[in-house]
């Protein structure tokens, strides 16, 4: 095999990969309380955040300003507002982005994520399924999770 068919066949693979997480993300769109058309969002969000919240992108590291936010209150997503994170359970996990040990009762959704082929845990927002980050079980006690989320997926709002 050469190196010109081993190309081709490794972008076929991630091609037919994206395909179907485009494939399985509209087959589950019905499944949340706030739907919205590719229209609809594209008029919501920038294109980053769209990238981000509707096509899983991730945003670079230390980007967000929320990674510094220290003041007291919670965390939205940008998507449908619904909170998601309160401010006690952020912590610095020197990653660069904003990380919690836990999110609020009954915010957050997860999925299996077996891209770049690891498994990890994907995390959404509950009411309209946009994509939030991933959780790590390499967190600080309480629960030892590291909810690693996008800032550009999120508002604050402090009390």
């Amino acid at each position: 095999m050469n190196r010109r068919h081993f190309l081709k066949g490794t972008l076929a693979v991630a091609l037919m990969s994206r395909g179907m997480t485009a494939i399985a993300s509209a087959v589950s769109e019905a499944n949340y309380e706030i739907t919205r058309t590719e229209a609809e969002w594209r008029t919501l969000l920038t294109d980053f955040e769209y990238q981000v919240m509707r096509e899983e992108a991730t945003e670079r590291a230390y980007s967000s300003p929320l990674n510094d936010e220290k003041r007291t209150g919670l965390f939205h997503c940008k998507g449908c507002e619904l909170p998601l994170y309160d401010s006690a359970t952020k912590f610095d996990s020197g990653t660069g982005w904003p990380s919690f040990y836990d999110s609020l009762p009954n915010a957050v959704s997860t999925k299996d994520d077996r891209s770049w082929f690891v498994t990890r845990t994907e995390v959404h927002c509950r009411r309209c399924g946009s994509h939030m980050g991933h959780i790590f079980e390499d967190g600080p006690k309480p629960t030892g999770l590291r909810h690693c989320i996008n800032g550009v997926a999120m508002t604050f709002h402090p009390n």
